[in-house]
């Protein structure tokens, strides 16, 4: 197969200066073996330099792997990536103002490599107008060496657009498990399908090389051409992952069947969440959902949401996604987030992109790092450390109803549950309701001019999104308004009227019997 070359020469192919697309979510779909590679010819050669990196979602376990292979001064010079936490090596480049760097929405850089593969001038989208991302604000650059601007404000239609504009794509460095004599690729046992085919897409057409990571190699016409993903005509190269561990289906499972949809695996033995606040929270909100709602639900605290109507005997109220392209099934968390078990249907990551973006999700449950007066929220960047915004710009922006799920306060928070009520034994050192977020990552301004409901549920306390700001709704039984959450906060909300106790059945050890 001449297609087939080592791991290391594909690294060689890697030219000082070029732009280099790379797929993954996690670790899932991410050619290690090649990035790898890359990474060693450059500890051992010092080549290639200055390249431009582009991605859509975070790929790494926050530590070596994933795109911590290109975290060298010299080897990058340029980042444009949706998210950042899971690699810190690159973090640290960008804090340092060692690079140039970029946060954009995750969503909309799985269209772009998309409209470039089809020469179009970028991507036009409402997607990011007044967070981070608007130029107007911060236009997504990350620190003060970073100064092109790559998003523009537009009006079409007198209406307001951000336009995020087009380059080319030198080399697409992407995964899949089968390539056939042909170079075609399909991905059976991949947990994903990401964006691969837009990116080999991207850089095929801009004049560039696609290299495909594959598992194995198989005869001509052993793959149903359903099960190909991207068509041999488009790929240049195709590396074997010699070293397993430089193939694994998640960054932390080698393989598991249930992810592909081999197998599917009873749920019932998923365990029941402590009483504490993160149960509370996760209880909380599952009472905001509705029979047959299409449901995002955020890593972390959100996830308490799917394990509760577990619980409650009320999971098939609704259907989970995942923005990596998941419909049903019961999300992975970890290093496999990204991953579902049993899930009913996988699309690529673009195409659910545009169905949340064009409003798709009747509900989104997002984690709430820090707010403030206006409503905002920021996820993306905390006191020098760049985490970046992932998917949540396009999925709380487009939502038809949001709700933001965290703790009162960060930083050794304690509390005890029970008894109908909340006690809190150690306060948090942090506040997370502020007087102005460090970014913006999610605009109140914007949720208010196009009526979203929004709100804000913690442990102690509820709040909305009202035209006169941040409005207190509830607060937990056992908890005392004054010392114990407004005295906690930068500023003053509105407090309703008719200012709520929360359901004790949230504080008793006992299901609160949402089923009815």
């Amino acid at each position: 197969m001449a297609k087939v070359i080592t791991a290391a020469e594909a690294a060689k192919l890697v030219k000082d200066g070029v732009t280099v697309a790379t797929g993954g979510f996690v670790g899932i779909g991410h050619p290690e073996a090649v990035t790898a590679a890359l990474e060693e010819r450059f500890s051992q050669e010092a080549a290639p330099r200055d390249l431009t990196l582009m991605y859509c979602a975070g790929q790494g376990d926050g530590k070596e792997r994933g795109l911590n292979h290109f975290g060298y001064e010299g080897m990058v010079k340029r980042v444009v990536g949706g998210h950042w936490n899971l690699a810190p090596k690159l973090g640290k480049l960008a804090v340092e103002n060692k690079i140039e760097a970029y946060n954009f929405p995750q969503g909309t850089l799985t269209h772009w490599f998309r409209n470039v593969a089809g020469n179009k001038p970028g991507v036009i989208t409402k997607v990011g107008l007044n967070t981070f991302c608007d130029p107007r604000v911060e236009g997504g650059k990350i620190n003060s060496v970073t100064k092109e601007d790559l998003v523009e404000v537009i009006e079409l239609g007198g209406e307001e657009w951000l336009w995020y504009k087009h380059f080319p794509i030198d080399v697409a460095l992407i995964r899949g498990t089968s390539a056939d004599e042909n170079g075609n690729i399909s991905i059976e046992k991949e947990a994903l399908s990401l964006e691969i085919l837009p990116i080999a897409q991207a850089a095929h057409n801009s004049g560039g090389i696609v290299i495909v990571q594959v598992e194995r190699l198989v005869q001509n016409g052993t793959l149903h051409p359903m099960s190909v993903k991207v068509p041999g005509i488009i790929v240049d190269y195709v590396v074997v992952a010699e070293d397993k561990t430089k193939h694994m289906q998640t960054f932390a499972e080698q393989y598991n069947p249930a992810y592909s949809g081999e197998i599917r695996v009873p749920l019932s033995a998923i365990a029941p969440m402590d009483l504490d606040e993160r149960k509370v929270i996760g209880r909380r909100a599952a009472m905001e959902l509705i029979p047959n709602a299409i449901v995002n639900l955020g890593i972390g605290m959100p996830e308490g949401v799917a394990i509760v109507a577990n619980e409650e005997g009320i999971g098939d109220m609704m259907t989970l996604t995942v923005e990596p392209g998941g419909v049903g099934g019961v999300p992975a968390g970890g290093l496999s987030f990204g991953a579902v078990t049993n899930a009913e249907v996988f699309v690529d990551q673009p195409y659910q992109f545009d169905f949340y973006d064009g409003g798709g999700l009747d509900l989104a449950f997002l984690g709430l790092a820090e707010t403030d007066r206006h409503g905002n929220i920021n996820v993306s960047k905390f006191k020098g450390r760049v985490a970046g915004c992932g998917g949540f710009i396009n999925i709380t922006q487009n939502a038809k109803r949001v709700v933001f799920c965290g703790t009162f306060t960060a930083g050794g928070l304690n509390v005890k549950v029970g008894d109908g009520k909340l006690t809190i034994v150690t306060e948090g050192k942090n506040k997370k309701f502020l007087e102005h977020v460090e970014q913006i990552t999610f605009s109140g301004k914007y949720a208010q001019k196009v009526k979203q409901p929004v709100l804000y549920i913690t442990e102690r306390a509820v709040f909305e999104l009202t035209d006169e700001g941040m409005m207190l709704t509830e607060i937990a039984p056992g908890v005392d308004l004054d010392k114990d959450v407004l005295a906690l906060m930068d500023f003053k909300p509105v407090i309703s009227p008719s200012l709520k106790i929360m359901d004790a059945c949230i504080f008793k050890t006992e299901p609160m019997g949402l089923k009815k």
